[in-house]
């Protein structure tokens, strides 16, 4: 009842802003009705949300309405905000959160073994085995960052399945920009601001040769962080210091769905980046740029031209010849620094 409660709420909010101030009210006796309990069951909750740093008014003969929100991951407010989207949406039609868990992908994927639907979402607020591509940690922790992890059981072969990461970093990218932060994608997936990572995306699937059972996409997000260990500090960043000021994580990660479900739906037109190139490439940091490829085969050096419809990096070397770079357990750096 906690989380229809806070939807309530913020529609209360949002009628206020278009409307008369009085419709932002919602009576205690509305309330009593649609849930079926006392207005001290009512009461209840709203000091429990006011116990988590909810500001809420309470005004005799009016009711109660939201006056701010505070930044926090936790389940009823997630709810509270997917729950408003309206009918078509189905990234995170099943939430699964935790305060605090080991990785939101292995979590993710114990869920897909036990059969959750496509779009089942795994939220944390902390990670204390957070994990990055080739097997790098991931520092994770609490209280003002976003960890989550998306499930998909795509109808593709596997070698399509693989550019889903890129698919969640341009829907990353177009959400941070919605907050005014000028972001870029470092292929394959890196979002970057002002030169310094904010996100990392990890996928991970379970498959056989010509059919996938699930794929799990995490992204850890630097969102309201406000310093990094030293070994980091030069290449990473959160969203706070480049915006210079908090910014609300469900809100966020809300945006991201909401973004992801429309790329989803272009990528599985033809289960390849086609319809995605140009807003890709619009993010691509790495386009027209030296860059050099870190690949165990031998390392090289070129310009990168883009990519193609499979996700992969075209690189003109030295000699003209077009090198196609797949991400796997290639990684890719500019010349004079991380991009």
């Amino acid at each position: 009842m906690k989380s229809e409660i806070l939807t309530l709420l913020r529609e209360g909010m949002r009628r206020g802003n278009a409307q008369d101030g009085s419709q932002e009210y919602i009576s205690g006796q509305e309330l009593c009705s649609r849930f079926g309990v006392s207005r001290t069951a009512v009461w209840k909750v709203m000091n429990q949300l006011k116990a988590e740093g909810y500001e809420i008014e309470a005004v005799q003969n009016k009711g109660y309405r939201l006056k701010a929100s505070p930044d926090v991951v936790g389940e009823d407010e997630i709810k509270s905000r997917f729950e408003n989207r309206g009918e078509g949406h189905w990234a995170g039609c099943r939430l699964m959160y935790f305060p605090e868990t080991g990785s939101t992908n292995i979590d993710a994927k114990k869920a897909a073994e036990e059969g959750a639907p496509e779009g089942t979402l795994v939220v944390t607020d902390c990670q204390n085995t957070g994990r990055g591509r080739r097997g790098r940690s991931w520092a994770s922790p609490k209280g003002c960052n976003l960890y989550f992890t998306l499930l998909l059981r795509p109808d593709c072969k596997p070698e399509q399945a693989c550019m889903l990461t890129l698919v969640m970093a341009l829907a990353a990218a177009e959400a941070v920009e919605e907050l005014g932060i000028n972001a870029g994608i470092k292929w394959p997936n890196d979002i970057v601001a002002h030169g310094k990572k904010v996100c990392g995306i990890l996928t991970e699937m379970s498959a056989e040769p010509d059919y996938i059972h699930y794929v799990v996409i995490g992204c850890g997000i630097n969102v309201n962080q406000m310093d990094f260990p030293e070994e980091i500090r030069a290449t990473a960043t959160s969203l706070a210091l480049e915006k210079g000021e908090r910014i609300t994580r469900s809100a966020l990660l809300l945006s991201i769905m909401e973004h992801f479900e429309k790329a989803y739906d272009k990528f599985r037109e033809t289960w390849d980046l086609t319809a995605l190139l140009p807003a890709y490439h619009s993010y691509l940091l790495n386009k027209d740029a030296r860059v050099r490829v870190l690949d165990p085969k031998g390392e090289f050096c070129g310009t990168a031209r883009g990519i193609n419809e499979a996700g992969e990096l075209l690189v003109e070397k030295e000699d003209g010849e077009l090198a196609r770079v797949y991400a796997g357990e290639v990684s890719v750096r500019g010349v004079y620094g991380y991009v």
